[in-house]
């Protein structure tokens, strides 16, 4: 008890030490923006210009001369469309009066089209308008005459020479320092690859070092793999944009083409809000409303075609993410850094997801945050059963079954849940009474899946099925665990699918005292269910020995659905059931041909 009370403190003391970590870590990104934001795009840089080093590497250039062409030639398109930009965007501030007038008349427009409609409303309904608004009161001063009001002009000193030339270098200042941040890491980055991945081999675990080192160069493999076909498929993107937008005749086209290209990295609301600025331009500049609608059917015909079909040709139809996890990663580091935040989220969550598949201590970021099922097809259906969940159960059940027979299903999922069912059961667990409604539930299961699609399951007949089909019928015994009879249901089902008559015969029926009562008929084979290995060489001897007092000319076979397990693939135990055939899959039972005894 003391141990257990020990063990128990000691757990809640590393949760709560990993909750003050990650508090920590949180608030130390918030902090140190201006510090985390260029590092991490530097690594997401150096992963977009990896490949590059690579080929140029193999075309002959050493690894640093292939490290600065590549992060040169970067700087070079970056320099360029910055410059196109700015001229476009210095373009669009000059003329931002003309198209403010004519927002102002659209504005009026629509003022006196809704203020017409009102009047004509009213009037239907006989309701008088007033002309017009009441003049404004003032109130009489002290002496009686109308009270004048005081001008105040407000007069700023004059800026010196510093301060001016500060002023107007100040919001380039800091972004220039930016970029030079992250072009020296990336550089570093680069150059230091290798000796960085040793690094974070050492950090995830030397021990088996084959396998470690493979894992993290696949993970960097597909990382630099979906930021390189990202980057593309968004600078893509923001092209079609531009050439659309000029086409249409939007001013500054490059400007939204650009602003349309980042904000794509922003998941499932990026290019609508890219949408937003060109849209209201478009009613800036015409009186009409046939340009706005041009360039919202210009998004509303790229985009969906980009996210449905250019990018599940490209890196397939997920990015290893949850939808819910895009959304909160979203929100969180917009919460943490701002905009920038908003466009990193889902590359930055993509490389701890990676970090979680491959980093023990990381695994719980790719259980919250992935898009791979948190629990197998075994553990999914051993839930549904245990909660009483049956609707649940068969759609998990269903979606486990495409592309698989119902036997594959069964062998490979279900009986792998009744192990694990009866293992509780034997370790206590799991009382009886709870598996026995678990045992009720998986039975009303089995029953939905008999009308599982049979074009999918595999041709031919069953061994065991061939050797009765001429003489009688099959008997399904279930052993005396609480889940066997689950495991009997089962085989009979798939027994009949091929055509076999079978016979369930559960434990009762078989029991000491009712056995007596049983009228088996002309069953040619017996086949003893069962999955609990408590005490399972005692029990099925007695039972088998039953059964055989009572079908003298079948031949008797046993499964113990525990295929792999060497206490059951043991002879000594085999002898001492003393059964015809022994088994441990149903597709061993119905594959193994079995001869009976009846003439």
């Amino acid at each position: 008890m003391a141990s257990s009370g020990t063990a128990d403190a000691l757990l809640e003391t590393r949760n709560l030490l990993r909750v003050l970590v990650a508090a920590v870590v949180i608030a130390a990104l918030r902090v140190a923006q201006d510090v985390f934001i260029p590092v991490v795009l530097a690594v997401i840089l150096s992963f977009i210009l990896s490949p590059l080093v690579t080929l140029l590497g193999r075309a002959g250039l050493r690894r640093a001369g292939a490290v600065i062409v590549s992060v040169m030639l970067a700087l070079g398109l970056l320099g360029v469309g910055a410059t196109l930009i700015g001229r476009q965007a210095a373009r669009l501030a000059a003329d931002a009066p003309r198209y403010a007038r004519t927002v102002e008349k659209k504005i009026e427009g629509l003022q006196m089209f809704f203020a017409a409609r009102l009047s004509a409303i009213s009037a239907a309904v006989g309701v008088s308008m007033a002309p017009g608004a009441a003049p404004p009161v003032s109130l009489p001063s002290p002496t009686g005459e109308p009270q004048q009001p005081t001008l105040v002009q407000l007069v700023e000193p004059e800026d010196s020479t510093l301060e001016l030339i500060r002023s107007i270098l100040s919001p380039a200042i800091a972004p220039l320092e930016t970029t030079v941040i992250v072009f020296v890491v990336t550089i570093f980055t680069l150059l230091q690859r290798e000796d960085l991945r040793d690094r974070f081999i050492r950090l995830a675990g030397s021990g088996d070092l084959h396998r470690t080192t493979l894992a993290i160069d696949d993970a960097a493999e597909r990382l630099s793999r979906f930021f390189v076909s990202q980057f593309t498929i968004n600078a893509t993107f923001g092209l079609v944009i531009t050439l659309g937008l000029w086409l249409i005749g939007v001013p500054s086209p490059g400007v939204w083409g650009a602003l349309a290209g980042m904000l794509r990295f922003v998941p499932y609301v990026g290019a609508l809000l890219a949408a937003v600025a060109p849209i209201a331009l478009a009613a800036a500049i015409e009186p009409g409303w046939s340009m706005v609608m041009l360039v919202a059917g210009l998004f509303v015909v790229v985009e969906p075609l980009v996210a449905y079909v250019v990018e599940p040709l490209v890196y397939g139809h997920s990015t290893g993410l949850s939808p819910l996890a895009v959304i909160v990663s979203a929100v969180f580091w917009t919460w943490v850094w701002g905009p920038i935040g908003l466009i990193l989220s889902t590359p930055v969550t993509l490389c701890l997801v990676v970090m979680g598949r491959h980093v023990p201590s990381l695994e719980f970021v790719d259980i919250l945050l992935g898009d791979r099922p948190p629990l197998t097809p075994a553990e999914t259906f051993y839930q549904r059963a245990l909660s009483g969940s049956r609707d649940e159960a068969i759609e998990a059940a269903e979606t486990a079954l495409a592309g698989r027979s119902l036997a594959d299903y069964y062998d490979t999922v279900v009986l792998d849940v009744l192990r694990r069912a009866s293992d509780d059961v034997a370790r206590g667990a799991i009382t009886r009474e709870r598996a026995a409604a678990m045992a009720r539930t998986m039975l009303a299961i089995i029953d939905d899946l008999g009308d599982f699609d049979e074009s999918r399951e595999p041709a031919g007949e069953a061994a065991i099925t061939r050797a009765s089909r001429d003489s009688a019928p099959i008997a399904c015994v279930a052993g005396r665990g609480p889940l066997d009879e689950a495991a009997s249901a089962m085989l009979a089902q798939l027994l009949e699918r091929q055509g076999t008559t079978v016979r369930r015969v559960p434990y009762a029926a078989v029991g000491r005292a009712g056995i007596v009562g049983v009228e088996f008929g002309n069953v040619a084979v017996a086949v003893v269910c069962s999955v609990a290995l408590d005490g399972a060489s005692t029990h099925l001897r007695n039972l088998v020995r039953r059964v055989r007092v009572a079908l003298p000319n079948a031949s008797i076979v046993v499964g113990i659905w525990r295929e792999g397990d060497a206490l059951v693939t043991d002879a000594a135990l085999q002898q001492t059931v003393g059964a015809d055939v022994f088994v441990t899959s149903l597709r061993q039972a119905m594959d193994t041909p079995v001869s009976p005894k009846m003439v």
